[in-house]
């Protein structure tokens, strides 16, 4: 992906909508330094038409975490047919840092 369709996609990131912590439900994990990863919902703007939306939904999480083969894993579902997003485990640090690189409108 591009600078200019990497800004793009930063600019229709739209809003973490739901919160899903494993911990509450028992299951979470700790990552780096401690931090209890917990599940978070993160809707975009669909992409351009003909766009694979799996693999534009892993490009903005790899972004964040550094590459492919961790997005990869810390991608739980990928939401492509009423809505564009995707569902992901994330550490506190890892959801902040998704919304520094890609601000929330």
């Amino acid at each position: 992906m591009s600078t200019r369709q990497h800004a793009a996609a930063a600019a229709f990131l739209l809003v973490v909508l739901f919160i899903a912590s494993t911990a509450t439900a028992g299951g979470g994990r700790e990552g780096k330094h401690g931090q209890t990863s917990g599940v978070y919902m993160v809707m975009v703007k669909p992409p351009a038409q003909g766009v694979d939306c799996d693999a534009y939904h892993l490009h903005i999480l790899a972004a964040v975490l550094g590459s492919e083969e961790r997005a990869k894993k810390a991608m739980v579902y990928s939401y492509t047919t009423v809505v564009s997003g995707f569902a992901a485990k994330l550490t506190p640090a890892q959801l902040a840092a998704l919304q520094s690189e890609f601000p929330f409108l």
